[in-house]
Parts: C-alpha cells; sequence; structure tokens
C-alpha cells in the first residue's frame, strides 16, 4: 500500500466529512460509551480554518481517501467548525507550540501508517514556520499513536459540552532536531 499525501481544498469538504464522521462513530469504540461517542460530535470535527490556511492534509492510497489531518498557527486547540471555543488568534512560534489538529483515519485504513504520516507532515512544516513544540489534544483512542510519537500527557481532562463528559487528554513534544527539519528561529 502506498500512501500519498497532498493540501485539502474546499472541493473535499464532502468526503472529508463523511470521513470525520465515520472516524468518529467507529474509532472510539472499545474507549467510549455510545453517549460519549455521540457527545464526542458535538466537540470534535473539522475545521475549515486549516483548509483556508492551508496547513490541512489528505492522505489517498490509490486514490481513496485514507485519513486527514493538519496543523495549525491558530490559537484553538480542538474542535470543528460548530465549536463555539474557537480562537483564532495568530500563535507566537518563539513561544507557542504549533497545534496539532483534527486527526482522522479511515477505519479500513487504520495502523498503516496514516497518523504517522500525518504528524511527520505537521512537525515539518510547522518546524518550517520556527516552531519548536507541538501540541494537541487526544482522544484515548488516538493516545497511544501519539505516546508512540513521543507526545507525553499534559493533563487529561473532560469535555462535557456534547452532552456526556468525554475524556480527553491534552499531549506536549518538542519537534526534533533533523536534517532537513528548521527548529528554531
Amino acid at each position: 500500500m502506498t500512501l500519498t499525501h497532498r493540501l485539502a481544498t474546499p472541493d473535499d469538504l464532502g468526503a472529508l466529512r463523511a470521513l470525520v464522521d465515520l472516524a468518529i462513530a467507529e474509532l472510539q469504540k472499545g474507549f467510549l460509551t455510545d453517549e460519549q461517542i455521540r457527545s464526542s460530535a458535538a466537540i470534535m470535527g473539522l475545521d475549515t480554518q486549516l483548509i483556508d490556511d492551508r496547513t490541512y492534509f489528505v492522505i489517498e492510497s490509490d486514490g481513496v481517501l485514507a485519513g486527514c489531518g493538519g496543523w495549525s498557527r491558530r490559537a484553538t486547540l480542538y474542535g470543528g467548525d460548530h465549536s463555539a471555543t474557537r480562537d483564532t488568534s495568530l500563535l507566537d512560534p518563539a513561544k507557542d507550540p504549533a497545534k496539532v489538529r483534527a486527526m482522522y483515519t479511515h477505519p479500513a485504513f487504520t495502523r498503516r501508517g496514516v497518523g504517522r504520516l500525518i504528524l511527520g507532515l505537521c512537525e515539518r512544516a510547522a518546524a518550517a514556520e520556527g516552531y519548536t513544540r507541538l501540541e494537541l489534544m487526544a482522544t484515548l483512542s488516538g493516545e497511544p499513536l501519539y505516546r508512540s510519537y513521543g507526545f507525553q500527557e499534559v493533563e487529561r481532562i473532560e469535555d462535557g459540552r456534547g452532552g456526556a463528559p468525554v475524556p480527553i487528554v491534552r499531549m506536549v513534544r518538542t519537534i526534533r532536531n533533523e536534517p532537513g527539519v528548521h527548529s528554531g528561529p
């Protein structure tokens, strides 16, 4: 299986929203109750600001949508277009971590490198803009991937805005200083 990537465009919105809904509904099973999964849809989702900012990636395998995700130079840590807590303020790379946002994998493509590919793309792009740290809000199902990539837990919270409280984990990671990766101003 070969994975390819490209920046998402507004033409991708229908397919991306379908993928997000499917990933939330299927990949949270075994981690959350049915009520928490329904609540997750209210606190998670696609943030089209990432597409407008050209920081959101589409991952495909032989032309089939396998996943999506991106990073942000804005203050919002998680949530979709419908989230009332979105903050479009720009971050300062000298002091703020870039935000890894809205990562979703199609259930047929889990554990095939989609998530790691997105994380690598985000890390390199954020480093190129002078960021030295990454921050994200992990679902319980995504937490093992992020830990394996080097993210460390900062805090565990529950977000009850969707009805049932959904456990999520704020995590951070220092950007690796690799050849070709700019990690400072």
